[in-house]
């Protein structure tokens, strides 16, 4: 039976350039239902008479909050269908299924509130996989919650040391240590969530130690919300597509490919002259101008940490001659803006 709220989906739908099998489908109807609807503008009227009682009425409160809990991803009917059976559902599939439309037709997910943090308080670290293999990169990007000034590093590895490395370039970028640094669930950083408690983690020890030392504590976005840490996600995408694919593109034009140090060499100018020079889309300021503020709420740079690592952590890069390509090359790429 279709309702007058579907009846105006289907007309809907068919304005959209849906055709009646779609909407058939998509709806959980037949056919030939979809087919009065369109026919017939007045037909919906016609149910105005109370619905009469299914096998699945009793269920509808349970599927309609399992849909809720999953929200923004998508619980399909069959599935559904499985857990309301073994609650003692005896019905088909079929009237599982129109209801689950009927549920998706209206149901919004949650708003991201966008949360803004104060000069000083937050920074966010983040991993991407740029490439694998023997020739393996991956890039380090950390993002300062108000300025939204970024820094980025390309690595061969994401072990516990690199961390630690990377973060002490990012503080010497900065000129200083935030308060918070956010992270989602990697493992050189936290080896068990709620290991001792709510929002009691067991961190990995060695960068725990790091982050006694440096003098900042290390948060988890909550699970699942990966958006709680946005910032730095957008400047992922951002870095993707404004100077990874512009520069290895061209590279590979030449027979090249990308190495670290070139790859270093250049977001370092693209840094400086593009990413932390434009007039971000959010703030509407310039990330390198309210860095100069924000420097002043951070903490003092702290002594080159030298702690419980497992292996030597390397502050200096290699030198890069004769590394992949003439160092011409790499002067060539210092002056790109990408």
């Amino acid at each position: 039976m279709v309702w007058e709220e579907a009846a105006m989906e289907i007309r809907v739908l068919a304005k959209h350039g849906k055709c009646v099998r779609e909407i058939a489908r998509e709806l959980g109807c037949s056919r030939n239902t979809v087919r009065r609807y369109l026919r017939e503008p007045a037909a919906a009227r016609y149910r105005s008479r109370p619905a009469r009682a299914t096998k699945l009425d009793a269920y509808q409160d349970y599927i309609a909050q399992r849909l809720r809990s999953a929200l923004p991803q998508v619980i399909p009917a069959k599935v559904l269908l499985g857990e309301i059976r073994e609650r003692g559902y005896g019905g088909g599939y079929t009237m599982v299924k129109a209801y689950v439309a009927s549920l998706r037709a209206v149901a919004v997910p949650e708003p991201v509130v966008r949360f803004e943090t104060a000069p000083g308080q937050q920074m966010q670290v983040d991993w991407a996989t740029i490439r694998r293999g023997a020739s393996r990169l991956s890039l380090f990007v950390a993002t300062l919650g108000w300025s939204r000034a970024a820094y980025v590093e390309f690595v061969e590895d994401e072990r516990v040391e690199t961390l630690i490395a990377c973060h002490e370039h990012a503080f010497l970028a900065f000129g200083g240590v935030p308060r918070d640094v956010l992270f989602d669930n990697m493992k050189t950083v936290v080896l068990e969530r709620d290991a001792y408690g709510d929002g009691k983690h067991r961190f990995n020890p060695a960068f725990f130690d790091f982050a006694k030392h440096a003098g900042f504590r290390p948060r988890l976005c909550s699970p699942y919300r990966a958006q709680t840490k946005g910032k730095v996600e957008r400047f992922i995408r951002y870095v993707r597509g404004s100077f990874w694919v512009p520069l290895a593109s061209r590279l590979r034009h030449e027979g090249l490919e990308v190495d670290r140090e070139l790859a270093n060499v250049a977001v370092g100018r693209w840094l400086r002259e593009v990413a932390n020079a434009r007039v971000h889309a959010t703030t509407g300021e310039v990330p390198h101008e309210r860095l100069e503020i924000e420097r002043t709420k951070l903490s003092p740079l702290p002594t080159p940490y030298g702690g419980k690592s497992a292996r030597p952590v390397s502050v200096a890069p290699r030198p890069i001659v004769g590394i992949q390509h003439p160092l011409a090359m790499y002067d060539r790429f210092a002056g790109v803006a990408a």
